[in-house]
């Protein structure tokens, strides 16, 4: 049997409700760690190479250095991310697990030992790959649309996967760019009919 499908305002409430708790969270953690600085959450971030620290991988996107550094990444991160999950929560879900993990490993295995990783940027260059390369994979307007875009308007953000400024971790750039490519040639129709 199968079950109806979302109406609209359903499917809005779904997607802000996703982006929305993500959002939440970082400056729910950021605001603790600003009152109470006892806590040092940061200390939380990707330690590189180090097992015991490995679930960083996970923390790291929800913490951030500062208030600069969490009110530089919210806008991207809602733009980016509404892009996606106003037209699917399914994917906008799918695409931040796939790039947190490959970014957040990728941040592990190749950083300097001694730093301590933190931010969403390596989610928000997952949403930014996913976005650019949705539409070569979909072949649908609405996908082409967006992708051409936001290649057309933040295109140039790619230059920020290679190595740049000091304490700027270009690694969670281009692994997160290399996540959100992976996540739109996971999520083609071609790839989800091959499997069945």
């Amino acid at each position: 049997m199968t079950q109806p499908p979302k109406n609209i305002s359903q499917h809005f409430r779904e997607a802000f409700f996703s982006l929305g708790i993500l959002v939440g969270i970082m400056w729910v953690l950021e605001t603790l760690n600003w009152s109470l600085p006892g806590l040092q959450l940061d200390a939380y971030g990707i330690h590189p190479q180090n097992p015991r620290w490995l679930v960083g991988i996970v923390l790291a996107p929800f913490l951030h250095g500062s208030w600069t550094h969490l009110m530089a990444n919210t806008p991207p991160f809602l733009l980016f991310g509404g892009l996606i999950v106003l037209r699917s929560v399914k994917e906008f879900w799918l695409v931040t697990i796939i790039s947190m993990l490959i970014s957040g490993l990728g941040v592990w295995l190749i950083s300097p030992i001694d730093s301590v990783t933190v931010g969403a940027s390596g989610v928000i260059f997952g949403y930014l790959g996913f976005l650019l390369l949705d539409g070569f994979f979909k072949r649908k307007i609405l996908s082409i649309a967006i992708s051409l875009g936001v290649g057309f308007f933040y295109g140039s953000l790619i230059w920020q996967a290679l190595p740049s400024a000091p304490n700027v971790s270009w690694q969670a750039h281009l692994f997160g760019l290399i996540g959100g490519i992976l996540a739109a040639s996971f999520l083609s129709p071609r790839t989800i009919n091959n499997k069945g």
